[in-house]
C-alpha cells in the first residue's frame, strides 16, 4: 500500500523533515527488505533509533522517529511516541484505504496462528491478506494492516493478549467485521486471575464487533459459546454441536483428519495436511468464515486442503526408521499440550513419548504441570521432562539417549512441546539430524 510521507505525517500528527517521498510499506526491522518503506524506530529491548542509518542504507525512504538521529540520508517524520503513532497510522489506513475491506480478527488461548492460516486458505481464491507469522500484538496488528496490498478484499488479523483491554485496543485499530474465538484455555492465567479472566479478555473481540458483523464461535467450548450472549450481530458456531459440524471423521497414520462437514451453505469432504483433532476444529472455523464471506464450498475446501503446518506447530516428521516425530515446540499451555497428547495417543504405534518443557505463565504451575502428567499417564504416554521438575520427575538438560534408541528401532512416536522459554527447537534438531 503506497502513501505519501505528508499523508502519514498528517494522519499521526507528526512533523515531516525532508522530501515528501513515496512510502511503499512499513517495517520496524532494519534487517528486512525495506526498499521504499517507512522504518518505524521502536524502543524495545534495543532502541530502533540506533538503526535508522542502517535502514536508510538498505533503501528505506523515510523513518518515523521520536528523538534526534544524526547523519540520516532520508526523510524523517518526528512524533512524541513512535509506537502510538504506528497504531494511529494503522487506524487511519483501516478507516481510509481499507474502509470497504472485511477484517477477520482471530483470538483464543490456542490455535490462533493455525486458524488464521486455515482461514487464509479458505479465502485463497479471493484477494486475501493475512498476518505474517504470529504478528498478533500492538506491533503486529498495525504491521499487518499498513502493509495490506492494494486490491485486497479481506484481511485476516491474529490478535493476542497478555492482559485486559489489549484486544479491545487492537479492535479499535483493526475494526474487525468478523471475530473468531477458538478456545479459552490455561494461557496467561497467572496474569488474568484464572481461566474466567482469560475468557473475559478474549470476549473483548466479540464485544467489539459491529451490529453488522459476525462472531464465529467454538460450540465445543462452553466459555466461548457463552460469548454469543454479548455478540452485537450475527453468530455462527462450529464444532461437534455447531452450525458447521464434522461427520465421518477418520485420521490417517500421521494424525491428519479426513472428514465431511455439514454447514448452512452445504456439505463437503475435506482432507487436511495438518495433524490433530484440534486442527480439524480450526479448519471448521475457517470453513465458517468462508461461508460467511460467501466463498463457494469448492473454493473453501480446495484452499483449506492446501494449508501446510507452520514451523514447530504440529509438524509430523517420518524418520528413516519409520518412527514419527511431532514437532509442536513453538509454545505450550495446558490446553494445547493436552490436545497434542491426544493426537500422539491416537497414532498407531507401540511406544509414545512426550518430551515436554515448562509451560510458562500458568496459574498454579505445580498443579498445571502435574495435571498434564496425569493426562499423559492415562493415555499411556511416557513423559520426559526437559529443564523442569514440574511434571513430577527430575528433568534432564539433554534428550536421554534411550529416546533416540527407541526412535531408531521404529514403531515409536515422540512429541516435543514446551513454551518459548524452553527452547525445545534444539531437541527437534537433535532428533532430525542425529
Amino acid at each position: 500500500m503506497q502513501l505519501r510521507a505528508s499523508e502519514v505525517a498528517s494522519a499521526i500528527g507528526g512533523r515531516l523533515i525532508g522530501d515528501d517521498v513515496l512510502i511503499d510499506g512499513v517495517h520496524f526491522d532494519s534487517r528486512a527488505d525495506i526498499q521504499r518503506c517507512l522504518f518505524v524506530a521502536i524502543r524495545a529491548d534495543r532502541n530502533g533509533h540506533d538503526f535508522v542509518p542502517d535502514a536508510f542504507s538498505r533503501g528505506a525512504s523515510c523513518a518515523l522517529v521520536s528523538e534526534d538521529v544524526d547523519d540520516v540520508a532520508g526523510s524523517l517524520i518526528v512524533v512524541d511516541d513512535t509506537m502510538q503513532a504506528f497504531s494511529d497510522l494503522a487506524t487511519h489506513v483501516r478507516s481510509q484505504q481499507l474502509s470497504d475491506v472485511a477484517v477477520v480478527g482471530v483470538t483464543g488461548s490456542v490455535g490462533k496462528t493455525s486458524t488464521k492460516n486455515l482461514i487464509a486458505g479458505a479465502l485463497s481464491s479471493t484477494a486475501v491478506w493475512a498476518s505474517p507469522k504470529s504478528f498478533n500484538n500492538e506491533q503486529g496488528v498495525p504491521f499487518t494492516l499498513v502493509n495490506t496490498p492494494s486490491g485486497a478484499r479481506t484481511v485476516v488479523v491474529e490478535m493476542g493478549m497478555r492482559g485486559f483491554g489489549e484486544i479491545t485496543h487492537l479492535c479499535d485499530v483493526a475494526s474487525p467485521t468478523i471475530g473468531v474465538v477458538t478456545r479459552v484455555g490455561q494461557a496467561h492465567t497467572a496474569r488474568l486471575g484464572g481461566i474466567e479472566g482469560v475468557a473475559k479478555a478474549k470476549a473483548e473481540l466479540v464485544a467489539s464487533l459491529p451490529t453488522s458483523g459476525t462472531a464465529v464461535l467454538n460450540a465445543d467450548d462452553e466459555r466461548v459459546l457463552a460469548m454469543s450472549a454479548i455478540a452485537p450481530g450475527a453468530v455462527v458456531t462450529y464444532g461437534q454441536h455447531g452450525d458447521v459440524s464434522p461427520t465421518e471423521v477418520h485420521f490417517d497414520a500421521f494424525g491428519r483428519a479426513r472428514f465431511r462437514f455439514d454447514s448452512p451453505w452445504g456439505s463437503a469432504q475435506v482432507a487436511l495436511q495438518v495433524a490433530g483433532e484440534h486442527m480439524m476444529s480450526n479448519a471448521l472455523a475457517a470453513i465458517a468464515v468462508g461461508g460467511v464471506l460467501k466463498v463457494s464450498l469448492e473454493e473453501i475446501v480446495d484452499g483449506v486442503e492446501a494449508v501446510e503446518p507452520e514451523d514447530h506447530r504440529m509438524v509430523v516428521h517420518e524418520l528413516a526408521s519409520g518412527s514419527l516425530l511431532i514437532d509442536d515446540c513453538y509454545n505450550a499451555n495446558p490446553t494445547s499440550v493436552v490436545a497434542a497428547l491426544r493426537t500422539l495417543a491416537d497414532l498407531d504405534v507401540s511406544r509414545r513419548i512426550a518430551v515436554l518443557g515448562e509451560m510458562a505463565e500458568v496459574d498454579d504451575p505445580v498443579a498445571a504441570h502435574r495435571s498434564v502428567a496425569d493426562t499423559a499417564s492415562r493415555l499411556g504416554i511416557e513423559v520426559i521432562p526437559i529443564m523442569t521438575d514440574l511434571y513430577g520427575e527430575e528433568g534432564s538438560d539433554v534428550l536421554p539417549a534411550f529416546v533416540m534408541e527407541m526412535l531408531s528401532t521404529g514403531d515409536t512416536a515422540v512429541l516435543v512441546k514446551g513454551s518459548r522459554v524452553a527452547g525445545l527447537e534444539r531437541v527437534v534438531e537433535e532428533i532430525l539430524h542425529r
